[in-house]
């Protein structure tokens, strides 16, 4: 499978078969990066908010998830779960989905603009993760501190993080720093460009790493 960043919190999954999801398309102008050209058979909306709920751009009349439930499209898996975009049961900043996919066998979650922090019953009715896509901007979601204890409860194979400050977002969060110095540095892996190619070699379930793409672009 590969994942492909297209900005902030938004991502091009796509599996051997070519099927492809987008996870949370944003408004350029909002976030101050321009939205790329994509086309995709579904799309996630996490929450109605600028930074994620543009789904009319992306091409190919793909089907739009934006609520709880489960489904099975051309041979991918999706599942998303309710919870809440800030510390305080969603009353300032409403719901939040979290979406689970299964790709080529490999269980991909994708956690929007969480605000909560992670508690058993949560981290449970997530279940096991190979790759989480994780926020650490802070301010509209979880921080650095409490990214890490999600990554320490749920123990992925890969952490992606987003949701974070690049040169160009207008948004007042937080820069990508105070989360990877929570890692060791053996455990971080800066790729080139904004995409990867992962088979099940990838998933040892040995150790948890860190993958962080170029943002200079961003």
């Amino acid at each position: 499978m590969k994942i492909k960043w297209l900005g902030h919190s938004s991502f091009l999954l796509e599996e051997s078969t070519g099927t492809s999801i987008v996870t949370d398309p944003y408004e350029g102008d909002y976030v101050g990066i321009p939205y790329p050209k994509v086309r995709a058979d579904i799309v996630t909306v996490s929450h109605p908010h600028h930074d994620h709920n543009a789904a009319r751009l992306v091409e190919g009349s793909p089907r739009v998830i934006d609520g709880v439930g489960f489904w099975e499209i051309d041979g991918v898996y999706v599942n998303t779960l309710e919870s809440c975009h800030d510390h305080h049961g969603g009353l300032r900043r409403g719901k939040n989905l979290i979406c689970k996919f299964r790709l080529d066998g490999v269980e991909v979650v994708h956690m929007g603009d969480i605000g909560e922090e992670i508690t058993p019953q949560l981290g449970e009715a997530i279940g096991p993760v190979n790759v989480l896509l994780i926020p650490v901007g802070d301010n509209y979601t979880i921080g650095a501190e409490e990214a890490k204890e999600y990554v320490d409860f749920l123990m992925p194979d890969i952490v992606i993080p987003m949701h974070y400050k690049t040169p160009s977002c207008r948004l007042d969060i937080d820069k990508l720093r105070p989360f990877l110095q929570l890692f060791e540095d053996e455990q971080i892996r800066y790729v080139e460009g904004d995409e990867i190619e992962l088979d099940r070699e990838d998933f040892d379930g040995e150790s948890t790493r860190v993958i962080v793409f170029d943002g200079d672009r961003f």
